[in-house]
């Protein structure tokens, strides 16, 4: 099955990706092994063209799972990995010296038993090391044949042309949803102007937009927990523009998470929505988004609503320090 494409730096992608995350960690309890292993073969074959993991989902479980999976259909998809980010121990550990990065790249391609890596990304900005160095690392291990393309998540427009001045960067990964609207302070913009594209994470707001929240029952290790607007008076003020969002996507004969990834979809031709979800008929409806086609006066009508209206901070204090993007002016931290 073929979905629509769209050049991403210098991919051809299916216009809507996959994330992997949530197969193995961070949302609470994780689907039984086989039921991953299914989804992710059906994510395939139904034209989803790019797989995306990282070093420290799950301790490094992801990126066993998804070779375990489809590690025999590799020709089928673009393989994507991050480091800088990942588990010592247990324990999340964020690393971006050229020396830890050599070392969990490495890991990385052992766990996916794999000699190449399509894409890798650095997953978070490491203060403590230039980002030239960061780089300088990857390019190194791209000249080594260890990984193809290279990629940030979560970073400036400011430190994406530092980046891209060492090594021409193909993706910027960063949270891009009608609740979510810091790329386009700069880094939407930036990476249009450099050719890099724009994966976008969390398209359906961690399921708030896709009717997957009703309330704070999460599991003891479910992230949202920790993030402001997922919990008290936040998420309640945050319900009710869902339920807004809800009834607008049913007038429209789509569901609220097709809506949100048709309106990330409207970003630009270098933007492509990337989705998680452990559940099968979940799957399918995010893929038939792919063919989704917004109106403007819909677009316009989805940004009056969420216009100043999403209550609380989208990390803690805690986790926006590691968070290189942009903020606005009158964006809160908690």
């Amino acid at each position: 099955m073929a979905l629509p494409a769209r050049q991403i730096g210098p991919f051809t992608l299916s216009a809507v990706g996959y994330g992997c995350m949530s197969l193995s960690a961070n949302y609470g309890a994780p689907p039984p092994r086989e039921d991953a292993i299914r989804l992710l073969n059906r994510a395939l074959d139904l034209g989803v063209t790019i797989l995306d993991t990282a070093a420290v989902y799950g301790n490094g479980e992801n990126e066993r799972l998804v070779s375990d999976a489809v590690g025999h259909r590799r020709g089928e998809f673009t393989l994507a990995s991050k480091g800088v980010l990942h588990s010592v121990n247990g324990a999340r550990t964020l690393d971006g010296s050229p020396e830890a990065l050599a070392r969990t790249l490495d890991e990385s391609l052992t766990r996916l038993h794999t000699d190449h890596i399509d894409l890798y990304y650095l997953h978070r900005l490491d203060a403590r090391v230039p980002i030239e160095d960061s780089v300088g690392a990857l390019v190194r291990a791209r000249e080594a044949g260890k990984i193809g393309a290279i990629g940030l998540s979560e970073m400036s427009a400011a430190t994406l042309r530092r980046a891209h001045a060492v090594h021409p960067i193909a993706v910027m990964q960063s949270e891009y949803s009608p609740t979510v609207r810091n790329p386009e302070i700069a880094v939407l913009e930036t990476c249009r102007e450099l050719g890099v594209g724009f994966v976008a994470f969390s398209p359906t707001a961690r399921g708030l937009l896709a009717g997957r929240i009703e309330g704070e029952d999460y599991a003891d290790d479910d992230i949202r927990r920790a993030m402001p607007r997922y919990v008290g008076e936040n998420l309640t003020r945050n319900l009710a523009l869902a339920a807004r969002f809800a009834a607008l996507a049913r007038e429209h004969e789509l569901t609220p998470a097709q809506l949100s990834i048709g309106w990330v979809l409207r970003g630009g031709d270098h933007v492509m929505p990337l989705f998680g979800t452990t559940d099968a008929a979940h799957l399918e409806e995010n893929v038939a988004a792919a063919e989704t086609e917004l109106a403007p006066a819909l677009i316009s009508e989805i940004n009056a609503m969420f216009d100043g209206a999403v209550a609380g901070a989208r990390y803690s204090a805690r986790l926006q320090s590691q968070i290189d993007t942009e903020t606005f002016a009158d964006e809160a931290l908690e």
